[in-house]
């Protein structure tokens, strides 16, 4: 490359070489950049002055010292007159004779890096032939051949001004595409309506921010462009920057179940008339609220259990207190009607027991844990759990319209969530009717659950406070937590949840989660295993796992007798390994111990400790981490991947 670029400069400079007019370029610093041959040899200008970097200023005081511009007074006041015009160089062409009789013109252009470039031509011939054509041409009179001569030299000022005006369009042209090129680059709509909110630019990003709408919008209207549901959104906002009011919103784009975020900025007129249009920056936020929608969940989540877990803990030992005088009151010799009483009493009790364990599961520390989950798996499997609750005469029907085999989810709390959801269907339906699970994409980002039943459907109190804690239709058989836990697990998704009642009758719910298809596993080959696990009927299950999938298996107990293995036994292809270990150490300073051989198998490790455990966060930010319990599919899916950290 070094090569090439060398030999492009020497062939550029022998072409310089070879035109007939004089050359130099001089940079924002007054240094010489370049100059060509015919340069040197028209002002006979000695080495040191046509080498790069030679100083303008020095170059001046040689011509002037020579008498390049006639006889000068002052020749320190002309030579700063002439570098200072140098500093504030504007284009320009001019004629002068040099004091050898010869004629040359002068034409300067500034450049757009800094700098100048000023060509000289000889033009003695020209005016020769200009003053030959006066002598000779009799028939002429003074006038026109006056005139002639400032043709002449108006002809060469308008191809000097022309050739500015050429490089000025180029430069200008070059600067669109740039900013054109900038604009299509970026994540996001930049637009721009005038007056009649019609657009007058586009970076035709509108597809790609809403789904649906065209690319080139140049010359719509923006209801046009964005559809009347999009503009009924939008307007309200749009008329205030029409008023001079900028503006940052979001919106819940329908057609694509895209969240918007837009930015009104009104284009001012620069003497304050008025309005010109408006300046519109769109962008898809939809995974940032996902995103902030789970955080929001999660800080709810933790204040309700501050607020809770006093309470509970109280309650619970309450509970505890009343159940063991209950047990000690059946036991005495007490009339029928007492023994009724203490039934009731312990019966209460135990779903006060019961209450409070659903409080601690809204309230406890769960997090949502996507992993690889096979769709239809998981739906088969609920459909086997749901079935045998149900009435004979109740039908459910699950259809599932998602291509994709395999999505990032939190399989436990999916199933749990839609359980909930057929079960409260089933309460509705009496006894007799018809639940319809439907899973569909929407718009490749939300995978949609619906559940809908041939119930009376939802009341409108219902509508309103049926996701909030405690609230329930079923009288004191309710708990009223079903559907604020659907509420909490879809939140901490990032996801959100919709009642209402379908057109036919019956109520309806939808749960929304976003649609992560999983990166596709890539099996391995059936290795050695080493297992680390201090519990035998934990490590028999997980060797049944490993065996089941056709991998050779030799155990430890503690990360001592796992060292040994490791440098005795050959061929350890991966190391899977408990936290918390026989002995003093841990799975972690397992992984560290790993880390430090030369080639050390991967390493794996497998917890029951919740993620605030700092044994947890610390093993995680080794290796990736599977909390037990796990099925054979989810460890097979977890050694499998190549990252397969949640």
């Amino acid at each position: 490359m070094v090569t090439r670029l060398t030999d492009t400069a020497a062939m550029t400079m022998a072409g310089l070489n070879l035109i007939q007019q004089a050359l130099s370029i001089y940079d924002s610093d007054l240094r010489l950049v370049v100059c060509n041959r015919p340069f040197r040899e028209m002002f006979d200008l000695p080495e040191k002055l046509t080498q790069p970097g030679a100083g303008f200023e020095e170059t001046i005081r040689f011509l002037v010292d020579r008498g390049e511009y006639g006889e000068i007074a002052d020749i320190d006041a002309a030579v700063e007159m002439r570098v200072e015009q140098a500093r504030a160089f504007e284009p320009h062409y001019m004629e002068r004779t040099r004091p050898d009789g010869r004629t040359i013109s002068v034409e300067g252009s500034p450049l757009p890096q800094g700098g100048w470039v000023t060509v000289y031509t000889d033009i003695t011939h020209t005016k020769q032939q200009e003053a030959l054509l006066r002598a000779r041409s009799e028939e002429l009179s003074d006038r026109v051949l006056s005139y002639a001569e400032k043709l002449a030299s108006t002809n060469r000022k308008l191809e000097s001004t022309i050739t500015a005006l050429e490089e000025a369009k180029r430069q200008l042209t070059e600067t669109e595409a740039r900013t054109r090129l900038t604009t299509e680059m970026m994540p996001a709509h930049i637009s721009h309506v005038d007056h009649d909110r019609i657009y007058t630019f586009s970076n035709r990003r509108l597809n790609t921010v809403m789904p649906g709408r065209p690319s080139s919008i140049v010359g719509l209207h923006i209801a046009e462009a964005l559809g009347h549901a999009a503009h009924a959104a939008i307007r309200p906002h749009l008329d205030a920057a029409f008023a001079g009011r900028a503006s940052v919103f979001e919106f819940t784009d329908e057609d694509s179940s895209r969240r918007i975020r837009a930015a009104f900025t009104p284009d001012r007129d620069p003497e304050g008339a008025g309005i010109n249009g408006v300046y519109i920056l769109s962008m898809d936020v939809t995974e940032e609220t996902q995103a902030r929608t789970a955080l929001q969940q999660t800080r709810r989540r933790e204040m309700a259990a501050q607020l809770t877990s006093g309470m509970a803990h109280d309650f619970s030992n309450l509970l505890t207190i009343i159940m063991g005088s209950q047990s000690r009151l059946q036991r005495m010799d007490l009339p029928g009607e007492a023994r009724d009483l203490i039934a009731a009493t312990l019966s209460a009790a135990n779903r006060g027991g019961g209450l409070l364990n659903r409080i601690a599961d809204i309230t406890g520390a769960r997090e949502w844990h996507p992993a690889p989950t096979d769709l239809p798996a998981l739906l088969a499997d609920l459909e086997t759990l749901a079935t045998p609750a149900l009435p004979a005469d109740i039908t459910l029907r699950i259809s599932n319209e998602i291509a994709h085999g395999a999505l990032l989810l939190d399989s436990g709390m999916v199933q749990d969530s839609l359980l909930n959801l057929i079960l409260n269907a089933r309460d509705a339906c009496a006894g007799a009717g018809e639940i319809t699970l439907r899973v569909r994409p929407v718009q490749d980002t939300w995978a949609e659950f619906t559940v809908t039943d041939t119930g009376p459907g939802f009341s409108q109190t219902a509508l309103d406070h049926a996701l909030e804690p405690f609230f329930s239709t079923k009288g004191g058989e309710g708990s009223g937590l079903g559907l604020a836990m659907v509420y909490d697990m879809t939140k901490l998704a990032g996801g959100h949840v919709r009642l209402s009642n379908a057109s036919g009758g019956g109520g309806r719910v939808t749960m929304r989660l976003p649609l992560r298809p999983a990166p596709a596993a890539t099996p391995a080959a059936p290795g050695l295993v080493l297992l680390v696990e201090d519990s035998p009927d934990l490590r028999e299950g997980v060797r049944a796992m490993l065996t089941e999938a056709g991998h050779a298996v030799i155990e430890a107990t503690s990360v001592d007798e796992a060292r040994v293995l490791l440098a005795e036994v050959p061929g350890i292809t991966l190391v899977l390994s408990d936290i918390q270990l026989e002995g003093d150490a841990t799975g972690i300073d397992l992984a560290d111990a790993l880390a430090r051989l030369e080639a050390p198998p991967p390493c794996r490790l497998m917890t029951s400790l919740p993620a605030e455990n700092p044994l947890h966060a610390a093993a995680a930010a080794r290796a990736p981490v599977l909390h037990k319990p796990f099925t054979a599919a989810a460890l097979s899916s977890f050694l499998h991947l190549s990252d397969p950290r949640p």
